[in-house]
């Protein structure tokens, strides 16, 4: 199959010849009538009644116990990590093949990454690589698990949600209990995704979500922490929004706490978009079933859901044969038009992680030179 076959048919689903772009927000509902109310109330910044709408609508879509809406997701990881307890020094394990926002959140705080491979089932964190990585490098004490040859504390693991696609929690949740270690889920493009009927995000204690431009719903800017208890997130909620004891007009601040709280005005926006995700799932899952099937029996393996998950498929991607027909593939398609990408270079290639700590990343590596995203707005010209 040539590129311009690929370039034909994605311009066939879309029904343009204008650029098409990787994935563009949609804006179909409630959008500019909420976010006129919020500009009419002067209440646009950090007080206002779209923020616990916001927040108590993530609540009943993610089924978690409080959500805490933030500035943005890298803010959401920030703060569910140190509420997971991390701090400087510690290692987190987490994968190379992810977008750098998850390793920055990390390096804020002063912890350190340590790399383990990939799943071929979803594209996340493998629960054998993490097995076998702790099998070798550490050792179980009264005071946590530490690395045997740093002698630091693993403090956290943060699988990240690839391309919406969930990882195969059941195994890493019981490795997590089994080695005392806090699960903190990178679900930041993984909003709508389940994993046997239960939001991602929701596994460990903690997860982070994101609403950038970019996601299958947005705020402009935003993410929000997941909380499994009321307590966490009352707690969660008070160190986001800078520590400050509620006062009547004292300002008084008990901790050094983050300045993250989400604008009024975005989460006027979110709310809008809240209310035609199911939508935008719908369309979404319908464009990759048109991938899929287009496909088969090609020389491109198409980056389908694992079978114990329903995904919202954020970005679709296909595996080329090598690296040479990922560029090709790269090449021909941005010339003409249609938006693809590779996916991101692995973290230890960064030069601020290049001396990070991992295991074997073979499968990260076989990923990281075929793998190209193609475009994934959702779409109303499918019927959906």
């Amino acid at each position: 199959m040539t590129p311009q076959k690929i370039n034909e048919f994605v311009r066939a689903l879309y029904q343009t010849d204008d650029f098409i772009p990787l994935h563009a927000p949609t804006f179909s509902g409630n959008e500019k009538e909420y976010v006129l109310q919020t500009i009419d109330s002067t209440f646009v910044s950090s007080v206002g009644k779209f923020v616990d709408e916001f927040e108590q609508k993530i609540e009943s879509l993610t089924g978690t116990a409080k959500a805490v809406a933030t500035v943005n997701g890298t803010a959401a990881l920030h703060a569910a990590l140190y509420m997971a307890g991390v701090r400087a020094g510690d290692l987190v394990i987490t994968q190379a093949l992810t977008f750098v926002a998850t390793c920055n959140a990390l390096h804020h705080m002063g912890a350190e990454p340590v790399f383990v491979d990939v799943s071929q089932v979803s594209l996340g964190l493998c629960p054998k690589a993490l097995e076998t990585y702790l099998e070798d490098n550490a050792i179980l004490t009264e005071q946590g698990t530490i690395h045997r040859g740093t002698k630091q504390r693993i403090q956290a693991v943060v699988p990240m949600h690839t391309f919406g696609h969930p990882v195969e929690l059941d195994e890493l949740v019981a490795l997590c209990k089994k080695w005392q270690i806090n699960l903190v889920e990178d679900a930041a493009e993984s909003l709508g995704s389940y994993y046997k009927g239960k939001h991602t995000g929701t596994f460990g204690e903690y997860g982070a979500v994101s609403f950038n431009g970019n996601k299958i719903m947005t705020t402009g800017g935003g993410g929000v922490v997941l909380c499994q208890t009321v307590d966490s997130g009352a707690r969660t909620k008070h160190v986001t929004t800078t520590a400050k004891v509620p006062h009547p007009y004292e300002f008084f601040h008990d901790e050094a706490g983050f300045n993250y709280r989400m604008p009024n005005l975005n989460a006027a926006l979110g709310c809008a978009q809240l209310e035609i995700l199911p939508t935008f799932i719908k369309q979404k899952r319908a464009l990759a079933q048109q991938y899929q099937d287009f496909f088969v029996g090609s020389e491109f393996k198409f980056v389908a859901e694992p079978a114990y998950a329903q995904s919202n498929y954020w970005l679709n991607a296909v595996i080329c044969e090598d690296k040479a027909a990922r560029e090709q593939l790269l090449k021909e398609t941005n010339s003409q038009g249609v938006m693809t990408r590779p996916i991101w270079q692995l973290m230890h290639r960064l030069p601020m992680f290049s001396n990070a700590l991992r295991g074997d990343l073979t499968y990260s590596e076989y990923v990281e030179a075929r793998l190209v995203n193609l475009p994934s707005t959702p779409t109303t010209k499918l019927g959906v």
